[in-house]
């Protein structure tokens, strides 16, 4: 069987995280909707080329100013769409957002993110949203998507209350029967061990790789619950923070999964997740 493996990373994020994690106001300053240049996708294809990544979904940044509300918000969800518009061999799909804050509006967002924006998902990042995973509104705009087809992505840090792995089942067990995906859930050796007990309460979470340290845990996790539970995630920015190529896929690609599965992982379970075709 060939070693050679497609990659689609489904962690991919547009825009300043900096600021948001405690930056330098004037050091990292704002890619302003429609002003994405090409020389910031091509360092992005350049980390992809050198960590032999073909494909990636992009996410915008939670860091954006928002004092417009949702015109902000509606403009971010713009200008990924016109991301993965300039070069849609390399990024496929694209992820929106939308804020608790906005209350009952973001839900005529959501119809926009997918009807006129053709977003696959909406992402979650609710350390930066001011409000917890179980939130009311987020749970009314989980199953809003269940009906629109929109994937759930949720951040999931264990270690930040509002991201707490439990909220996550909470919001999982509200819409059982679709698929979500948590990122950054193996981000410490204690998180991982709690994904395996949340994994059994909430067998519609898929989990992303990123933040993990070591393939170890995650391949005892796939052969545990098996390997459509797990897709490969970055959490890459190539701009201004995270130039780097993920040391998880040598290791996945060295692990004891057999090839199929491998692929799986690396490909396979993103694109019947998302709806992707194969290239």
């Amino acid at each position: 069987m060939s070693d050679v493996f497609e990659v689609l990373d489904v962690h991919h994020h547009v825009g300043n995280a900096f600021r948001a994690l405690g930056g330098d106001l004037e050091s990292a300053p704002e890619l302003a909707a429609g002003e994405y240049a090409a020389q910031e996708i091509e360092s992005r294809l350049t980390i992809m080329r050198a960590g032999e990544v073909q494909q990636a979904i992009v996410i915008p940044g939670h860091g954006y100013e928002r004092a417009r509300g949702i015109a902000d918000t509606r403009a971010e969800n713009d200008a990924i769409a016109r991301y993965r518009d300039a070069d849609p061999e390399h990024f496929p799909a694209a992820v929106g957002i939308v804020e608790p804050r906005d209350g009952a509006a973001s839900l005529d967002e959501l119809e926009r993110a997918k009807k006129e924006l053709g977003l696959v998902g909406i992402s979650f990042h609710t350390r930066f949203q001011g409000v917890s995973l179980d939130s009311q509104w987020i749970l009314e705009y989980v199953a809003r998507m269940a009906e629109l087809g929109l994937v759930p992505v949720i951040h999931a840090m264990n270690e930040t209350p509002e991201e707490a792995l439990w909220k996550l089942a909470v919001l999982a067990r509200s819409i059982p029967e679709t698929p979500i995906l948590a990122l950054d859930a193996f981000g410490s050796f204690e998180a991982t061990r709690e994904c395996s007990f949340i994994a059994e309460v909430a067998p519609n979470i898929l989990f992303d790789t990123s933040l993990s340290y070591n393939f170890d845990f995650i391949e005892d996790f796939a052969n545990r619950f098996g390997v459509e539970r797990v897709v490969f995630g970055t959490d890459l920015y190539s701009t201004p923070v995270g130039r780097r190529i993920s040391h998880l896929l040598p290791q996945i690609k060295e692990s004891s999964l057999s090839h199929d599965e491998k692929q799986l992982i690396l490909a396979g379970n993103a694109r019947r997740l998302f709806g992707i075709k194969g290239r």
